[in-house]
């Protein structure tokens, strides 16, 4: 299996590479290549942010690529502080200045709510910026469009004002951290879960019962973990700035057996 070759279809019929580079906290200077590096190795499908500060560079790497626009999948996210109609549309040029593309493939809400006041109810601005993201969508700007960190209450929220389901949820998702009433949800409403952080932000490499499954396989820890969110279901997006690292995350052409499953669900960190 080479999932840098294969596709989730999205709920409308978008095709989305099953893995994906982040890019989080790579900075501007450096994703270019590291961009590059990803896209040599096989990667199409990178992960962006405003909040990155990163996506001049992401732009920067895709025209330096020589690769054809259609062959990449390029997602960027809505700064978690800005709430409401006009500013998405306004946030949304600016990405795409910064990217220099004509489409996004996925836009998506970066959280519920600002960074600076996680937990705080900010509802009516979701739906407004959702809106706006749907007339982006509609008129052929965006692919496919999203939202992150969304709980189940958020999502049901941005629903049931608009009609419009998200195509993606992206969450935290780990061994030991599987948010399962968010992914049933999701997955009960044919909503891809996206899983950022799949290795833990490295925490999770030295957990003795995951080294002994990856040692019994002939695999890495972390090749462990990025299969374990296949295997769920789930779209990994690790992010490394290594080439050797990337290489590896992508090697997946091993199986976990239902009971290896079942034992790292049993995890806890």
């Amino acid at each position: 299996m080479n999932p840098l070759n294969e596709r989730f279809i999205l709920s409308n019929g978008v095709k989305i590479p099953k893995v994906g580079l982040g890019t989080w906290q790579i900075p501007n200077d450096q994703v270019v290549q590291v961009c590059l590096d990803a896209f040599e190795v096989g990667y199409r499908h990178i992960d962006s942010a405003n909040g990155y500060q990163n996506e001049q560079g992401v732009g920067q790497a895709i025209k330096q690529s020589g690769l054809k626009r259609d062959e990449l999948f390029i997602t960027s996210k809505l700064p978690s502080h800005i709430k409401g109609y006009q500013v998405t549309l306004d946030s949304f040029n600016e990405t795409m200045n910064n990217l220099q593309l004509d489409v996004l493939d996925l836009y998506l809400i970066h959280a519920p709510w600002p960074w600076s006041e996680i937990g705080k109810d900010c509802t009516q601005g979701n739906i407004d910026s959702f809106k706006a993201m749907i007339e982006l969508y509609h008129q052929g700007r965006i692919r496919s469009i999203g939202v992150s960190n969304f709980s189940v209450k958020d999502l049901k929220a941005v629903i049931e004002a608009t009609g419009f389901v998200p195509h993606v949820n992206q969450i935290r998702f780990y061994i030991s951290d599987t948010q399962d009433d968010i992914v049933k949800f999701c997955q009960e409403h044919n909503i891809l879960v996206e899983a950022y952080s799949p290795l833990a932000t490295g925490r999770i490499l030295s957990n003795p019962q995951l080294q002994k499954i990856a040692y019994e396989k002939g695999v890495s820890v972390a090749q462990v973990c990025v299969k374990y969110c296949l295997e769920k279901g789930t779209l990994p997006l690790p992010k490394t700035t290594k080439r050797e690292r990337m290489i590896e995350n992508a090697r997946l052409d091993f199986t976990l057996s239902d009971d290896e499953v079942h034992k790292l669900d049993q995890i806890t960190l």
